[in-house]
């Protein structure tokens, strides 16, 4: 406790430093066990005793053998598969573009690894295949245009293999079915999909099939999110009236005591969960399914199930080519049936204070993400905002004395530039030079985002860099630059030793707060895909949100953020009224020999 003791001795404007340092500390080190219910891992399989049976009260439609049409007749040997023939970017390594928030199936354990059914399933084949596994973290609404842009080799996501999906990519042979499951709060009016009615509003995740579901066959527009933790969280707290997920997710998500129900089901009609892949790379496609009927014959594919997804397989339905063999399962009905425990229902009402303590300070929720935080998260953070800080002083400050110039050549294409960078939402730019520059620089970057991710930061920080050292340059009385060049210097002299270094002084403040928005703008890096190693904090706050149902881990990757800012917002205002005053005068100080000499002086 001595470092945190210390760190609370603050004076002064650094009080509030101190304050957050104590925080932290104290939720590392003494922070009281509390009864969380959110500390199990859901990146994890659940066994076999997790097991269950298709719920009851599945709406009957169409058949899930209706997919069949889409189900190749047999697959090629093994033996006949030519790696080098599997346009890969990267010769011998499977990029596969995956998420982390969507436990069992796809989710980041605490070991800092992409698992989950899909992802298992999927390394297993590519170990049939002779082939390593490179897993890439992205959004799932841009996805599948990274697989058809070859940004991915492979999709990895409990991709429903629809219609409209096959005429952007191409899918493997299904692994996996789906069905859909409709999550409310308790006491909630509504029980089945026919209630849902306009008004009312229904969390669906972006670019989903649900979406699709709701928009397309309900005729309803849903309210849109991220990812499953945000949409789940946002029903807890009852701001959205019933929540559309894959039923996967869902089951994994709902604890008991959670205040939410599933009321009903539905089957996706007609549509496997499979692997996608880029249209025109149909030998990888193939490839990818020898190597799934040979994990189904020896096995593999059953035991994964087993452990991940442990549920009764629809009837008329098995994964693979339509030559495989079915893959012996377990009897989950009965397993199912032995291990049946009463179901504990929704927790009673709870108090604001009560709700916000259980989702936002989970201490043991803490502890596990604190170090992950520190040793991954803040690192990458750092390095991403330093480096883009870098590009974006020096092309500023070029745009700055392009900007001032009386050359129409200079100052119009620095104006243009500008006004682009400045004008398009951050996230835009990042994903434009991402997708649309990152495929033709890919040999110089080894198709590594994370490059790009420091170019797009760069590039808009010196936009603003730019306006900013060009209204301090300009804010300079031009009488500094006359005098200079009286006294004989050079134009540019003049500017880099007078001019220059007191305009920079006087927007120091506003060049610290850009640097405090580039800190935070660097999350947005995560849209371009990064591996588990590359991730910065809030990416890692969301993941361990993910994997433990709290929200806890997002407060403490803030609590990192303002550690970084509030330091740097103090430490420039001591600079900036430091420079304002100028270092005080110091008298001479007096010696007694100074003083015999003075009055041993005689008066002429």
């Amino acid at each position: 406790m001595s470092f945190c003791d210390a760190r609370a001795t603050g004076h002064g404007k650094l009080l509030s430093v101190a304050a957050t340092m104590l925080m932290v500390c104290g939720l590392t080190w003494t922070a009281p066990a509390a009864p969380a219910h959110a500390d199990r891992n859901q990146c994890a399989p659940a066994g076999v005793d997790s097991a269950t049976v298709l719920p009851k009260n599945l709406t009957k439609g169409a058949a899930i053998g209706q997919d069949q049409q889409d189900t190749t007749a047999t697959v090629a040997p093994l033996s006949s598969v030519r790696i080098d023939a599997l346009g890969l970017g990267t010769p011998g390594v499977l990029t596969v573009g995956t998420l982390s928030d969507a436990p069992p199936n796809i989710c980041i354990n605490p070991t800092g690894q992409f698992s989950g059914f899909d992802n298992q399933l999927l390394r297993a084949i590519a170990g049939k295949l002779g082939l390593h596994v490179r897993f890439v973290g992205t959004d799932f609404s841009g996805l599948l245009a990274q697989v058809a842009s070859r940004r991915f080799d492979v999709g990895s996501a409990s991709i429903k293999a629809t219609p409209a999906r096959r005429r952007t990519v191409a899918f493997t042979n299904g692994y996996d079915f789906g069905y859909y499951s409709l999550v409310v709060p308790p006491g909630s009016a509504i029980t089945k999909f026919s209630e849902l009615a306009a008004g009312q509003r229904i969390g669906v995740v972006q670019g989903t099939v649900e979406e699709s579901y709701v928009v397309e066959t309900l005729h309803l527009q849903p309210v849109k999110y991220p990812d499953f933790a945000t949409v789940y969280t946002s029903l807890k707290s009852r701001q959205v009236d019933a929540w559309v997920a894959p039923a996967a997710e869902a089951m994994a998500v709902l604890q008991s005591g959670d205040p939410a129900v599933i009321v009903a089901n539905t089957f996706s009609p007609g549509d496997f969960v499979a692997y996608a892949v880029a249209r025109e790379n149909q030998p990888l496609v193939d490839a990818l399914n020898s190597g799934l009927d040979a994990v189904i014959a020896d096995g593999t594919w059953a035991n994964l199930y087993t452990q991940w997804v442990p549920r009764s397989l629809p009837p008329g339905w098995k994964p693979g080519s339509k030559a495989v063999a079915a893959p012996k399962l377990p009897d989950f009905a009965a397993i199912a049936a032995r291990h049946h425990r009463k179901q504990v229902g929704p927790a009673a009402p709870k108090s604001a204070l009560a709700q916000l303590r259980d989702s936002f300070f989970d201490w043991d929720v803490y502890r596990q993400a604190i170090p992950t935080l520190f040793t991954t998260g803040l690192p990458n953070t750092l390095i991403l905002t330093g480096s883009a800080s870098v590009i974006g002083l020096l092309l500023g400050m070029a745009l700055a004395v392009a900007g001032i110039s009386h050359s129409r050549w200079l100052r119009w294409p620095a104006r243009v530039y500008t006004d682009v960078f400045r004008g398009l939402p951050e996230v835009v730019i990042i994903l434009i030079i991402g997708l649309g520059i990152g495929p033709l620089v890919g040999g110089l970057t080894n198709n590594n985002p994370y490059p790009l991710g420091i170019a797009a930061l760069g590039l808009m920080a010196a936009a603003y860099i730019g306006e900013i050292l060009r209204s301090g340059i300009q804010s300079v009385d031009p009488g500094q630059l006359e005098a200079s060049r009286a006294l004989g210097f050079s134009y540019s002299a003049a500017m880099r030793l007078v001019v220059v270094p007191q305009g920079i002084r006087r927007v120091l403040p506003a060049l610290v707060n850009q640097f405090i928005a580039l800190l935070k703008a660097s999350a947005l890096v995560y849209f371009l895909g990064l591996i588990a190693q590359q991730r910065e904090l809030f990416q890692v706050g969301r993941d361990l949100n993910a994997q433990t149902g709290n929200l806890s881990p997002l407060v403490a990757a803030g609590a990192f953020y303002l550690i970084l800012t509030v330091p740097l917002t103090h430490l420039v205002n001591y600079i900036d009224a430091r420079l304002r005053r100028g270092r005080a005068a110091v008298k001479p100080q007096e010696t007694p020999d100074m003083l015999v000499s003075t009055f041993g002086q005689e008066m002429t």
